[in-house]
């Protein structure tokens, strides 16, 4: 009788583990699934000049990033020529909230 019951523990030991591993796998199938649907979506049409991949780059002052001058945002100060990577670092610049960002 002994055996018979420790047959039957281990017999349901293993089925409890094989649906524990079979639900964590679909699981992982189907967030997987998720989020490479989420990624492979539609992508927003940027428009680029065909010349900007030829350009040299330019340095944002404000957050350090670097952009082809043809895309970048210029502002003329005096005698030199500031590029920014977009509005945001521009406004920022203007009203003096600089990030000290290295030089390159």
């Amino acid at each position: 009788m002994g055996s018979r019951m420790t047959f039957i523990a281990r017999m349901l030991k293993y089925l409890f583990w094989f649906l524990a591993v079979s639900w964590t796998v679909a699981i992982l199938r189907k967030v997987v699934a998720k989020m490479a649907s989420g990624a492979a979506g539609p992508q927003p049409y940027v428009d680029v000049p065909n010349n900007a991949v030829g350009q040299k780059l330019v340095r944002d002052p404000v957050c350090g990033m670097h952009v082809a001058e043809g895309l970048a945002l210029p502002l003329k100060q005096g005698s030199e020529t500031l590029h920014f990577c977009s509005a945001e670092c521009r406004d920022k610049y203007l009203n003096g909230e600089r990030k000290l960002s290295a030089s390159a």
